[in-house]
């Protein structure tokens, strides 16, 4: 095997977390919890983020739980039989929103969440804990809190019958600022599923989030130096949504797709990476 199949076959992400500081799960959120933020999004390769890492060393810690510096995040997505959801951020609508319940697998924990649009672009995430077992369809508690958030944010009626659309399953680090107010998060071992396939992106590529209230903090500035630039349309559930070929219009995701490698040419990339096929 060739060196350049060693590189892209290393699933071990402790170069990458190794040689941080670490921060407990409470100094995160006392320092830098942010519910309210300004995103940005980034595809970047092992490449950029080992010309990074110096930099980071000096600015960030890293979240540890247990010994553990990279954790597994399994969230289920929801929308209605006619993928409100994703059409509406397809189309780029200012009211959209997302419906999930995730499961931080390795901390033992479960929320629903449901995110919406505020002013400037900001996200705004709402959450409470939800049990595990009923993941199978929104128990009508969960349905109701979904429906309240959504109709209190944007005064606007809830017509959407949502059931489980698609699942997707990932390595997260967190970083945090050494001096608070900006988190950083990267996310490697994408995996998308649905009923019908299974689907995976190649580990040495990276979806990487900023989290800061202006949008323009130290993990920003340190990605610009690698000449990596925001992407804009960088939705994981409309990424996979696309993906798996479960919606009939996905151009606008079709940059993102390629740089993950999910596509080749302008067709879906599905056999090259199809893992499974549900039974």
């Amino acid at each position: 095997m060739n060196m350049m199949k060693l590189y892209c076959q290393d699933k071990d992400l402790r170069w990458l977390t190794g040689d941080f500081a670490p921060i407990s799960l409470e100094e995160l959120n006392s320092k830098a919890e942010m519910m309210s933020r300004i995103d940005n999004k980034y595809v970047v390769d092992r490449w950029a983020l080992e010309r990074i890492l110096p930099a980071l060393l000096e600015e960030f810690d890293i979240l540890e739980i247990d010994d553990r510096r990279a954790f597994t995040y399994d969230t289920r997505y929801f929308d209605d039989p006619d993928c409100s959801a994703y059409y509406e951020h397809h189309q780029g609508l200012r009211k959209g929103f997302k419906v999930r319940v995730r499961r931080y697998s390795d901390a033992g924990l479960c929320f629903l969440e449901v995110k919406v649009k505020g002013k400037r672009g900001m996200t705004v995430k709402n959450r409470q804990s939800y049990d595990p077992a009923d993941l199978a369809a929104l128990t009508p508690e969960a349905f109701d809190y979904a429906k309240g958030v959504y109709t209190g944010h944007y005064d606007k009626a809830f017509d959407y019958d949502l059931r489980p659309a698609l699942d997707i399953e990932y390595q997260r680090i967190t970083l945090v600022a050494k001096e608070g107010g900006e988190r950083m998060t990267i996310d490697g071992k994408l995996s998308f599923r649905n009923e019908k396939k299974r689907l995976e992106a190649p580990n040495d590529v990276f979806i990487v989030e900023t989290k800061s209230a202006l949008g323009r903090g130290y993990a920003d500035k340190a990605l610009r130096a690698v000449h990596a630039r925001p992407t804009k349309k960088c939705s994981k559930y409309c990424i996979g949504m696309a993906a798996l070929g479960a919606v009939s219009r996905w151009n606008r995701f079709m940059p993102t797709m390629r740089m993950l490698r999910l596509v080749k040419g302008t067709k879906l990339a599905l056999e090259p990476h199809v893992l499974s096929s549900a039974a």
